[in-house]
């Protein structure tokens, strides 16, 4: 995405979150005004964390390799050093149970397959 963009997310975001703080201070309304709005952040930080995550997560041209020596390569069997493509653009493998490791060969033909 491009920076203006994600500034008009961030910025939409952040308007979005008025409406919940307003709620939850009305709720709070006999509480002390700091205590409630401690309160009010961080029941807003825990529901906009993970939009935030979204706008910002940065999808690299460059993909972020994983080695490993001594593996069977999952294409081909043989015995070598290991490579796999954790991320590449829209191609995210890092929570991956069960990786699967290449040869060198075989992760440049792998490379050909990915949409980034």
């Amino acid at each position: 995405m491009k920076l203006m963009k994600k500034y008009s997310l961030y910025l939409l975001r952040w308007q979005l979150s008025t409406p919940i703080l307003a709620i939850v201070l009305k709720v709070l309304s006999k509480m002390d005004t700091l205590t409630a709005t401690i309160i009010a952040n961080l029941i807003g930080g825990l529901i906009f964390f993970w939009v935030d995550k979204i706008i910002f997560r940065k999808k690299s041209d460059i993909p972020l390799w994983e080695i490993k020596d001594d593996i069977e390569c999952y294409d081909c069997h043989k015995k070598t050093k290991g490579y796999r493509i954790v991320e590449w653009g829209n191609y995210d493998r890092s929570e991956d149970k069960s990786p699967q490791y290449r040869c060198k060969d075989c992760s440049i033909e792998k490379m050909k397959t990915i949409n980034k």
